[in-house]
């Protein structure tokens, strides 16, 4: 087995991010003179027994590197007034070991891996191997050393646990990625533009007088998510009928039916791992109900509302009641809000919150909650920055249940979510290639409709 076979040389050139990984490692190093940054990404999950998840990279580590490998560990080593960065990772198995033939991440099971070299002038990055890396976590020194924890068992036991000192690291990362760069803000256009051609695939096979799995909207999205890009961001929420009226609805196991309204959560992860995060409610039946339209188009106006309130300097908490006024004072002229509109938006109160159940929206890049652990003054309770990239996501939701709306609402769901850049100038919507109006909504649906299906 171990003789008789040639080798096969491949070409590899720099990633065209390369320059922008540098730049971030950089910045990263100056906000910690003198001290080692350890960022892994993370092992391959089991999903059941001996079968494992699809390996998605930890994003913080992507972000640094580029490197979508499983087990890589990046190291910034203190060297002069900067830092010497060292990716980890596993090298090459040679047909001389049995883990090329055995190992179910050897060469002959899992395909070719980069050698060092290789993968060094693929990210611009010096590379080790990474079972040199016990040893050099070894020398790592106490109180001089953070880490970013939770997602290398492994690695989290060779390091003493610090506590804010690795809060501080997460943080910052966070904040280094809350301004988008040209390229990341192209990524994320290319990640929701597939998202546009996934939801043209949706409205194309759900008809209009029958029903259709929730797993079948599911299901071709995934498809097109798989196409154009790496995966679906996050899982695909999907609900038809009584469904949209729940939040993160992802068992997606009901029907839709003619006269019911279909609630889309879904986006593209492109290639390299920026994802869209859109929302569409439609009609089944081609046309909004009188009702339907009434609370589709309070959803709208809120919605229009905080995208015309977007510019750098605008507090994010703001831009959140911003939206949450017109969605009260939608609530009111519905006749469900019990109190005043100035009564439900006091503070201590929040009356409102029982229909709309979530904030506006939220950061969006290389995480589709991206930068969650940045502090709060720099992001929920800071102001917007002109590169910030985030969602506007109001919605209004009528529980099935709910004895205090009328009847005729029960079970209505409805959300509106595009993706917005901050620029100097105001806002851009980078999903405006799908329609938000309900006329609109409506036109293009038979549009999509008249066209028949076509997929990838």
């Amino acid at each position: 087995m171990r003789t008789g076979w040639h080798d096969h040389a491949i070409e590899v050139r720099p990633q065209s991010a390369v320059p922008h990984y540098m730049r971030r490692r950089a910045a990263l190093s100056a906000a910690f003179p003198g001290e080692t940054l350890v960022v892994p990404t993370g092992p391959s999950k089991i999903r059941a027994n001996d079968t494992l998840y699809p390996f998605r990279p930890g994003s913080d580590f992507a972000y640094l590197t580029g490197d979508h490998d499983p087990g890589s560990v990046l190291i910034l080593q203190p060297s002069g007034d900067g830092h010497d960065a060292v990716l980890y990772t596993r090298q090459r198995s040679s047909r001389q070991t049995d883990e090329f033939f055995r190992d179910r991440d050897g060469e002959l099971w899992a395909g070719r891996r980069r050698t060092l070299a290789e993968k060094t002038a693929e990210l611009g990055i010096e590379t080790a191997p990474l079972a040199d890396l016990d040893t050099t976590l070894a020398r790592c020194t106490p109180g001089r050393t953070r880490l970013l924890r939770g997602l290398d068992p492994q690695v989290d036991a060779a390091l003493p646990g610090t506590g804010g000192r690795d809060r501080e690291l997460a943080a910052v990362i966070s904040e280094l990625k809350l301004v988008k760069d040209e390229w990341e803000i192209a990524q994320l256009q290319d990640a929701i533009d597939a998202t546009v051609r996934g939801f043209e695939d949706v409205a194309r096979v759900v008809p209009a007088d029958r029903a259709v799995s929730e797993r079948l909207v599911e299901g071709v999205f995934g498809l097109r998510a798989r196409h154009d890009g790496n995966d679906v961001g996050y899982g695909s929420i999907v609900g038809a009928g009584q469904h949209a009226a729940i939040l993160c609805w992802k068992r997606n196991d009901g029907l839709t039916a003619p006269g019911q309204l279909l609630l889309m959560d879904m986006g593209v992860e492109n290639k390299h791992l920026y994802t869209a995060d859109v929302t569409r409610t439609l009609p089944i039946s081609g046309t909004f109900s009188p009702l339907q339209r009434e609370v589709y188009d309070i959803v709208y106006a809120s919605q229009q509302a905080g995208i015309d309130a977007i510019k750098p300097g605008v507090r994010f908490a703001d831009l959140h009641l911003t939206c949450m006024r017109v969605l009260a004072e939608g609530l009111a002229e519905l006749g469900v809000l019990p109190v005043s509109v100035e009564e439900a938006m006091e503070p201590d109160s929040m009356l409102y919150r029982r229909w709309t159940l979530h904030s506006f929206g939220h950061m969006l890049g290389i995480d589709v909650h991206d930068c969650a652990a940045a502090r709060p003054d720099a992001y929920r309770e800071g102001e917007l920055r002109e590169g910030n990239v985030l969602t506007v996501e109001p919605g209004l939701y009528f529980q099935p249940d709910d004895d205090l709306v009328p009847a005729e609402f029960r079970g209505v769901g409805i959300r509106l979510e595009d993706d917005i850049l901050v620029t100097a100038d105001g806002a851009v919507n980078l999903s405006a290639g799908l329609p938000r109006r309900a006329d609109e909504v409506e036109t293009w649906l038979a549009a999509q409709r008249a066209a028949g299906r076509r997929l990838p």
